[in-house]
């Protein structure tokens, strides 16, 4: 979670966090895309930002784009603009899950993202 010291409201905007951009330098996202920390975001975590490192920290086990925004509490725009960034440098890797014919998710990855989204 993302919030000022000792879990008062936040200090810094939400928008302040990408810069005020609400598109990635690197490629848009979809919401269940399943993302990784790789061995680069684990060396790197001096480097990054306090939310950064944070997102690399959940990112050790496989999460979805839209459990990242839920756990750090943040909007999902914001969630899409970051990871997609630390994937762009090599910090997160990408995990795409499989599409109908009509290049939608499959009914089975939406319902995992909906349990974990209960659960977060």
């Amino acid at each position: 979670m993302i919030r000022g010291g000792g879990g008062g409201p936040r200090v810094v905007p939400v928008y302040a966090i990408t810069g005020g951009r609400t598109r990635s330098h690197g490629q848009d996202l979809a919401l269940e895309t399943m993302v990784t920390t790789t061995e680069r975001g684990l060396a790197s975590r001096a480097l990054l930002r306090f939310e950064q490192v944070h997102i690399v920290d959940l990112c050790r086990t496989p999460i979805s784009v839209v459990e990242v925004a839920a756990k750090l509490r943040i909007p999902v725009g914001v969630a899409r603009v970051l990871v997609s960034d630390l994937h762009a440098d090599d910090m997160l890797s990408i995990h795409r899950p499989p599409v109908t014919p009509e290049g939608r998710p499959r009914t089975e990855v939406l319902e995992r993202l909906l349990k974990g989204l209960r659960t977060s």
